[in-house]
């Protein structure tokens, strides 16, 4: 049984150190696998009839492909790359010459090494994905040597955000795209404003606040052009909420197989709470392009 201390739940919320970040997916990404059933740590993009979580996931990483022009990508980083299933899943639709997994947590791109390795040496990505141990924040790149940078749902945790745009905007070729996926609050939330909207999910949502505003702003003013916003919110939060409601009996006894039930009521309620908050357009999440 996995133990979650009060104590690292505050850690997690208010301190957000790189070491907080790190502990906190250590601890709880085999929640999501549980959960899922798959290595994705996204919440899924469940527009085209999505029916369960892997085939969200997919269909979120081939919509961030898509808005990243991959099809003429010759390099890829891939920032906050987690258990490395988007890199392979990019590999085995694109005809990427390279793709590098950045990733601050080495014990995520061991295990994402050990997976590529256990898929066999004819699966996309086997052989064919490098792997970095580094921060968002400090870049191991030469200057314009990436044709594109993904940042996929990892980028509410950087901080401070505007130095991963300046480092983006150096290893970016000129002609290169960032495209960044992530959770949002609809506008700047002061502390207060955060207890009483977000409820819940001002604990539970262990990363930081940023609005859609801050990070447009921070994005052009690293020198980036902004070329499109994608807000999809609504075929992210609710679905995934749905799901997770009709589906609660058995993935709540997976779950129980590695953590205690306390933590499988924070998870339930925090997703009914991000449903709720994301009808009444208090957070969103955007797909952010920019050249």
């Amino acid at each position: 049984m996995v133990s979650v201390s009060p104590l690292k739940l505050v850690l997690w919320t208010f301190r957000k150190s790189p070491h907080d970040v790190i502990d906190l997916y250590n601890t709880l990404s085999p929640v999501m696998q549980l959960a899922t059933g798959g290595n994705m740590l996204n919440f899924g993009y469940w527009k085209n009839g999505a029916a369960d979580p892997i085939t969200a996931q997919k269909s979120l990483c081939s919509l961030v492909a898509a808005a990243a022009e991959l099809d003429s990508a010759k390099t890829l980083v891939d920032i906050g790359s987690g258990l490395g299933a988007p890199a392979e899943h990019w590999k085995a639709m694109h005809e990427i010459i390279d793709i590098c997994c950045l990733n601050i947590n080495r014990e995520q791109l061991i295990s994402a090494s050990k997976h590529s390795k256990d898929s066999g040496p004819g699966t996309a990505g086997a052989n064919a994905i490098s792997a970095v141990n580094a921060t968002s924040i400090s870049l191991p790149f030469r200057n314009h040597s990436a044709d594109r940078i993904i940042a996929l749902e990892s980028a509410q945790h950087f901080s401070p955000l505007p130095e991963f745009i300046r480092e983006c905007r150096r290893v970016i070729k000129p002609a290169g795209i960032l495209v960044i996926a992530m959770p949002v609050t609809s506008s700047t939330l002061g502390r207060l404003d955060s207890f009483f909207k977000l409820g819940i999910l001002s604990l539970t949502w262990s990363s930081e606040h940023y609005s859609l505003d801050h990070v447009r702003s921070v994005v052009s003013d690293g020198g980036f052009a902004i070329k499109d916003v994608i807000r999809i919110g609504h075929e992210v939060y609710e679905p995934l909420a749905n799901y997770y409601m009709l589906n609660r009996p058995k993935i709540r006894e997976r779950i129980l197989q590695e953590y205690p039930s306390f933590l499988e009521n924070v998870l339930c309620k925090s997703l009914a709470k991000m449903q709720r908050t994301s009808r009444k357009g208090i957070i969103d999440y955007v797909i952010i392009k920019a050249s």
